[in-house]
């Protein structure tokens, strides 16, 4: 089963550490996404841009509505994200409990729907 891993943090926070400890965290990713790819567990991951770069798009009676950032403000952004193959979600949980955002932010774990082909 695939499971999408998304990770929350604070952008600000992040950025408020030093450069020695932003790339200390850097690398634990690398080292995870090493890790998880010669355990055969993933699919696709990468970093997202800052919310600044984001952009919101509404539809509204059949008008296209695009604003800058994103829909809300929270505590937390969306900073990232892992495709992963496991066997059950406790699997799926033991490798988002290795994923740095875990521990300063969160990791949502979500199933993958599987649509049949069409």
């Amino acid at each position: 089963m695939e499971y999408l891993l998304l990770l929350y943090n604070n952008e600000g926070d992040f950025q408020a550490l030093p450069e020695n400890e932003r790339g200390a965290i850097r690398q634990e990713y690398f080292a995870l996404t090493d890790s998880i790819r010669q355990s055969g567990h993933y699919r696709a991951g990468n970093p997202l841009h800052p919310t600044t770069a984001a952009t919101t798009v509404r539809v509204r009676d059949g008008k296209t509505l695009a604003t800058d950032g994103p829909f809300a403000e929270t505590r937390e952004q969306l900073g990232g994200y892992y495709l992963i193959a496991a066997k059950d979600l406790d699997e799926a949980i033991g490798i988002a409990a290795r994923v740095p955002a875990a521990r300063r932010g969160s990791v949502e774990v979500r199933p993958i729907l599987q649509l049949p082909p069409r």
